[in-house]
């Protein structure tokens, strides 16, 4: 069986450096204004984020979905 997830963009991907690249990209204050969740406004931090993101699965899809949104946008030419 084969570990290749061609249609996943995530794949390979780990939730920390999702948190840390969006972090890095829009700020705390970004994140808590494109998803209303108060591990980005109260006291935010990776690890109070990754915590609280594995332990909920509707905020960690809106996370991957904004991360995917950000930077995996598909050229038909296949460049980014």
């Amino acid at each position: 069986m084969s570990d290749s997830q061609p249609n996943n963009p995530l794949h390979g991907i780990t939730l920390a450096t999702i948190v840390e690249e969006l972090e890095a990209h829009y700020g705390w204050d970004g994140l808590a204004e494109r998803i209303d969740i108060n591990c980005f406004k109260s006291n935010p931090s990776v690890k109070s984020s990754l915590k609280f993101l594995r332990k909920t699965p509707w905020a960690r899809s809106k996370v991957e979905a904004l991360y995917i949104a950000t930077f995996k946008q598909q050229n038909p030419w296949g460049q980014r």
